[in-house]
């Protein structure tokens, strides 16, 4: 008789025990997923900057299709990269590319065709639209040219 409960008691132990590792485990396996849940988006968070800059120097050269038919003293903004540029088709037929962001804090400028001059609304700004040249305002340096090559399919632009 005292075998029996020996034994029972026995499986009783061994059940209990193994209902609490399970716990444990589940447990276990709950935080560690509640800890992954939090630290991705941290992660995502901390790695973008590099990841852009990654993203935007892999870039060297975008095709603008049918780029080509936009009308004299017209612009057309496209994105170079990560960053917006413009690219400008003037009144006299030269085509000229640049970054459409100002250096100054990085807003984006516009192309004003009646004026003839790249503008920064954010503090007045303002480029020569040939040269992108900072002829006033606050701007430190100019904004970035880019290589321009019209085809019959399109216009292809590319670091210089």
């Amino acid at each position: 008789m005292s075998e029996e409960v020996n034994f029972v008691s026995i499986v009783e132990e061994n059940g209990e025990r193994n209902t609490r590792r399970a716990f444990l485990a589940a447990a276990g396996a709950a935080g560690l997923c509640y800890t992954a849940a939090l630290a991705y988006p941290i992660y995502r968070y901390l790695a973008s900057p590099e990841e852009m800059a990654l993203s935007a120097t892999a870039v060297t050269e975008v095709l603008l299709k049918d780029a080509q038919k936009i009308p004299a003293g017209s612009v057309l903004m496209y994105k170079f990269g990560t960053r917006p540029a413009l690219l400008i088709h003037h009144q006299d037929g030269r085509w000229i590319s640049m970054t459409a962001v100002c250096t100054h804090l990085g807003c984006t400028v516009q192309y004003e065709a009646q004026a003839d001059r790249i503008h920064c609304a954010c503090h007045g700004g303002v480029y020569d639209p040939y040269t992108g040249a900072n002829v006033s305002g606050p701007p430190p340096k100019p904004l970035t040219l880019y290589k321009v090559a019209v085809g019959d399919t399109g216009v292809q632009i590319s670091l210089t």
